[in-house]
C-alpha cells in the first residue's frame, strides 16, 4: 500500500468491500445506484442515459433470479452408481431452479464451472421466462410441467428463437442472465468459470460477465480452433470462444506444470562487478553426472568457476568439502539450501537440489513452476469430431451434433483444479454429460479426486432421431447412459474391479431429480376467513400425500446449508446426517427416543410438530432439556 500521509478513507474502503460483494453494482468503476437497488431487489428500473447494458425484459429477469423456489432434489438410487459411496453428482431438472435450490448448500464451494449453453443461432429452441406477466405461481407451475412420462413439457418450456423475433438477443440474454448470476455466488473466491460460445452471442456474453463477475476478473477469451468449419458468409467459421472469467482474480494463483519431474538449470553467472566473485564451501555428499572424476582449478569456460583445492567425485558423490568461487547472488541462494531452507530461483521455483554436470558445471534442479496457457487453444485439445467420434465409440450412433471433445475438459479441468484436491467441477448445461466423461478420465489417469456435478433438464429427443429409437426419451436419459458405460468400460479395463475401487478410484454417481416440496407450501392469495380456515385445517399435517421419508430428509438437508454428499443413517426410527450432526424424526417419538439423542449431542434436531399431538409435556420438557445441552431444535 503506498503511504500518501492521509488518514484512512473509510468511505472508499466500504465503496471497495461493497464491489467485491456485488461487482454487478458498478458501471465504470463507479457504484450504479439503480443497479445497485436492482442487486439488492428494490426499484428495480434502468430508465437514466449512461453507460449500460440494458435490453427488454432485464428487470424482470433479475425478479427471475430473486424469486425463491419451493422445489427439492429427491434421489433416484435406481438411476445411480454406487450411490452411497460416491462424490459425484448428476442432477435431472430445469437449471434455474436446480442453481436456487443449490445455493445454501453449494454457495463459495465450487472451485471451477463450465457450460456449453445454447449459442442463439436462430434455429435452436432454449428455455427462458418469457412471460413476465404471470405470477410466480403461475411461473413455478409452468417450468415444472411434464408429461404423463415425467419428462418437461414444450409448451412454455422451449421455444425457437427465431432472428425475425423483436426481441431475439433480449431472449438469449433473459435466459443467460440469472444463471451466470446465481453461477457467481457458487464460486469459491479462487474459482473460475468457462462460458463455450459462438460469433452469435460472444458480444453479449462478454458484457452480461463483465457486469455480472466484474470486468477486472476477465482471465482470457480462449479461441478454439475446430479444425473444420462452417461456411459463414464471406468466410467459413473454423472458431469458437471459451470465455473465462474468475470470481476474484486477486484470489486465482497463477496454473501450476502438473506434468511432475524437474527443470534442470545452470547455476552460476558471469562474475561481473554487479555480481562479484564468492566463496561457497561445499560438503561432501554433493552429487555429479558421472562416477569418479576430480576437478581443479578453473573450470566452466567463460563463467570463471574457480574451484580451490581438488573436486573429488567417487562413486558420484563430492568425497571431501571443498571451497567454489561464484557470483554472490548465487552464493546466498546455495548457502540457504545447504542450510536446509526452502530455496527459490528467480522465477520463484522451489530449488529441490544442486549437482554438478559431466564438465564440472554447478547446476540446480527445481520443480515445475507456473504455466501461462496461450489464448489461441493448442491442437491438443481436440476438436468436435472428436467429441462426435467419442459418442459414437459409447452408443455406436451419432446422437449429437458438433459435440464438447472430453480432452477440451481435460485440459480446462487440469489446469484449474489440483491432482489431490475434492474440488467441485459444475456443468449447468450438461448435454451429453461431456464435463462428467472428462472429470471421470483425468481421475482416473493421474489419481485425483475431483467431483462433478452436472445439471441436465429432462429436454425430449426428437423422435425421428437415432437416440430416440435407441430407447433415449430425452437428453438427460442419454447423459446417465454414457456415464454409466463409462465407468463400466473403466471397470473393465482395469485388472479387477475390486482392485479398482480399492485403489480409490470414485467409480459411481448419484442421480437426483427435481420435484415438488414434500411439505405443503402456504397459499398467500386467501380471498376470506372461510379459505383461511379451510387453509389452516390442511397445515394440521404439513407433509404432502406423496412424500417420502428419505425424500424429506435430503429436502431438509439442501434447507439446512448440507451439501448431497452427506453421509445419511437410519437408526432406532430417526434419521442421523453426518454421524450425529444433524437427527432428523418423521416416524414417531417418545421420552427414551430423545434422551438417546440428546446423549448424542447433536448440532441440531428436527422434528414433525404433529408426533407431540397430544403430548405437550414430552415436547416442552425436550426443548428444555436440548436448551440445557445448546442443541437447536426446529418443529415443522
Amino acid at each position: 500500500m503506498k503511504i500518501d500521509g492521509k488518514s484512512l478513507n473509510i468511505t472508499a474502503e466500504k465503496i471497495l468491500k461493497i464491489r467485491q460483494i456485488l461487482p454487478e453494482a458498478f458501471v465504470e468503476d463507479k457504484i450504479d445506484w439503480e443497479k445497485l437497488k436492482a442487486a439488492l431487489g428494490e426499484n428495480i428500473n434502468f430508465n437514466n442515459e449512461r453507460y449500460v447494458l440494458n435490453w427488454a425484459g432485464k428487470s424482470e429477469a433479475f425478479r427471475v433470479l430473486q424469486s425463491q423456489t419451493f422445489k427439492t432434489l429427491i434421489p433416484a438410487k435406481d438411476e445411480s452408481v454406487n450411490f452411497d459411496e460416491t462424490g459425484h453428482i448428476f442432477i435431472e431438472g430445469e437449471n434455474l431452479e436446480v442453481l436456487k435450490i443449490l445455493q445454501k448448500s453449494y454457495f463459495n464451494k465450487i472451485k471451477m464451472i463450465y457450460i456449453d449453453p445454447p449459442y442463439n443461432t436462430g434455429n435452436d429452441s432454449f428455455i427462458y421466462p418469457d412471460k413476465f406477466a404471470e405470477s410466480k405461481e403461475e411461473y413455478l407451475h409452468r417450468i415444472g410441467a411434464r408429461d404423463e412420462n415425467g419428462c418437461f413439457i414444450n409448451e412454455g418450456l422451449f421455444r425457437k428463437n427465431s432472428k425475425e423475433s423483436g426481441q431475439f438477443h433480449s431472449n438469449w440474454l433473459n435466459m443467460m442472465y440469472p444463471r451466470l448470476f446465481l453461477a457467481r455466488s457458487l464460486l469459491r473466491d479462487d474459482g473460475v468459470i468457462f462460458v463455450s460460445i459462438d460469433d452469435n452471442e460472444v458480444h453479449n456474453l462478454r458484457l452480461i460477465m463483465n457486469e455480472i463477475f466484474g470486468e477486472e476478473n476477465l482471465l482470457s477469451e480462449l479461441v478454439w480452433n475446430l479444425k473444420t468449419g462452417t461456411q459463414a458468409g464471406h468466410f467459413t467459421r473454423s472458431h469458437e470462444y471459451i470465455l473465462c472469467f474468475a470470481k476474484d482474480k486477486e484470489r486465482l494463483k497463477y496454473f501450476t506444470d502438473k506434468s511432475g519431474g524437474v527443470i534442470r538449470h545452470g547455476a552460476l553467472k558471469v562474475i561481473s562487478k554487479d555480481n562479484p566473485a564468492s566463496d561457497i564451501t561445499f560438503p561432501k555428499g554433493i552429487e555429479f553426472e558421472g562416477k569418479d572424476a576430480v576437478f581443479e582449478g578453473e573450470i566452466g569456460g567463460t563463467e570463471k568457476q574457480i574451484i580451490h583445492g581438488k573436486m573429488i567425485f567417487k562413486n558420484g558423490l563430492l568425497a571431501e568439502e571443498v571451497k567454489i568461487t561464484a557470483g554472490w547472488a548465487m552464493r546466498n541462494q546455495i548457502l540457504s539450501w545447504l542450510a536446509g531452507k526452502e530455496t527459490l530461483d528467480s522465477k520463484g521455483q522451489k530449488v529441490t537440489k544442486f549437482y554438478f554436470n559431466t564438465s564440472g558445471i554447478l547446476w540446480y534442479e527445481k520443480e515445475r513452476g507456473t504455466i501461462h496457457p496461450k489464448t489461441v487453444l493448442d491442437d491438443i485439445v481436440g476438436n468436435t469430431k472428436a467429441g462426435t467420434d467419442a459418442i459414437i465409440d459409447i452408443f455406436g450412433y451419432k446422437f449429437f451434433d458438433f459435440p464438447k471433445p472430453t480432452s477440451l475438459l481435460k485440459y480446462l479441468v487440469k489446469n484449474i483444479c489440483e491432482i489431490d484436491s475434492y474440488d467441485f467441477i459444475v456443468d449447468f448445461f450438461a448435454g451429453s454429460a461431456t464435463t462428467a466423461h472428462a472429470v471421470l478420465d483425468l481421475n482416473k489417469e493421474d489419481g485425483g479426486n475431483r467431483k462433478f456435478i452436472c445439471v441436465q433438464l429432462p429436454e425430449p429427443c426428437d423422435i425421428q432421431s437415432e437416440a430416440y429409437k435407441a430407447g433415449y426419451k430425452t437428453i438427460a436419459d442419454i447423459a446417465k447412459e454414457r456415464i454409466r458405460r463409462v465407468i463400466e468400460k473403466m471397470k473393465q479395463a482395469d485388472s479387477s474391479k475390486l482392485e479398482f475401487e480399492k485403489n480409490g478410484h470414485d467409480v459411481g454417481f448419484k442421480v437426483f431429480k427435481l420435484s415438488d416440496s414434500n411439505f405443503k407450501q402456504w397459499q398467500s392469495n386467501i380471498a376470506s376467513t372461510e379459505d383461511l380456515e379451510k387453509q389452516m385445517e390442511v397445515f394440521v399435517d404439513p407433509i404432502s400425500k406423496t412424500a417420502v421419508y428419505e425424500n424429506m430428509v435430503y429436502e431438509l438437508l439442501l434447507k439446512s446449508g448440507k451439501d448431497l454428499n452427506s453421509k445419511i443413517e437410519h437408526k432406532d426410527g430417526y434419521f442421523l446426517i453426518n454421524g450425529s450432526e444433524i437427527v432428523m424424526l418423521f416416524e414417531t417419538v417418545e421420552q427414551t427416543m430423545m434422551d438417546n439423542i440428546i446423549a448424542l449431542n447433536p448440532v441440531k434436531v428436527i422434528a414433525l410438530d404433529k408426533l407431540f399431538e397430544g403430548n405437550d409435556q414430552l415436547k416442552t420438557s425436550s426443548c428444555l432439556q436440548m436448551k440445557d445441552a445448546k442443541i437447536d431444535f426446529e418443529t415443522i
